[in-house]
């Protein structure tokens, strides 16, 4: 299973949320490029973007620091966070991020999402974020009456070439990640799930490990990396490392390289 470090952007500093409140945020760097090179020297093999200043405004304000980030690394980067249009996808991809992430955009544009699949094939993730099972919208402020696993299976046919699953209320806070909520969501989809939110302890990860054969291939760590509750190595050692390639058969053509 591949562990991947978060980074959040919030006025250009590395930040966490607590459950999505942008009231209760907490800077870990003010250098995000610095927290980058840490990670990727600690073994990382993918690192996750998140621009909260562009969820919030609808589009990428954070371009400049992602695209000191991409160029400061060899490690493929993921993104997410406004990206709401086709102009700002392309413009993120531009920078040579590896993958572009769609949240709110996959609820209220499905037919963009299938556009931009086939436009930028395998590098369009769909991240999923929910209160109770419902998807949440608008960088977490709005919560819409469609269902998680609904959307899935939709953006798994349009083309998505994996979903990154979040629950809101366990996004940092350190509880642990959902399974059931990810058994669920595995047995809609065919293609990869990332897990995010709640990773306390490498034990979560041994238990999201248990998922893998379900197709839950990846965990994004925040807020436990940066409070030191995980070691990124020890983390790495204990789960394995970017095993896209182990991806059951009929996973292959949308697993990570």
């Amino acid at each position: 299973m591949e562990v991947i470090p978060a980074i959040d952007l919030l006025n250009g500093k590395c930040v966490r949320l607590y459950q999505g409140d942008y009231d209760r945020a907490e800077v870990f760097n003010e250098d995000p490029v610095a927290m980058a090179q840490q990670w990727a020297s600690e073994g990382a093999t993918r690192l996750h973007l998140v621009d909260l200043d562009g969820a919030k405004a609808g589009h990428p304000v954070n371009l400049e620091a992602i695209a000191a980030i991409v160029r400061a690394l060899k490690i493929p980067v993921q993104v997410g966070g406004g990206l709401r249009d086709r102009q700002s996808v392309a413009d993120l991809l531009s920078t040579g991020v590896d993958r572009a992430i769609l949240g709110t955009v996959a609820v209220k544009n499905p037919e963009l999402v299938a556009q931009l699949c086939s436009e930028f094939p395998q590098q369009i993730i769909v991240g999923i974020d929910a209160r109770n099972g419902r998807v949440a919208t608008q960088g977490w402020l709005e919560t819409s009456e469609v269902l998680a696993t609904e959307l899935a299976e939709r953006m798994a046919q349009l083309g998505a070439a994996a979903i990154i699953y979040t629950d809101i209320h366990r996004d940092g806070t350190l509880q642990g990640p959902n399974l059931e909520a990810l058994r669920e969501l595995a047995s809609v989809v065919s293609i990869p799930i990332i897990a995010s939110g709640g990773v306390s302890s490498v034990t979560d990860l041994l238990s999201l490990l248990s998922l893998e054969s379900q197709g839950v291939t990846g965990a994004i760590v925040g807020r436990a990396l940066y409070t030191g509750d995980v070691s990124l190595k020890e983390a790495i050692r204990a789960v394995g490392q970017g095993r896209w390639q182990d991806v059951p058969p009929d996973l292959g053509s949308s697993a990570f390289a």
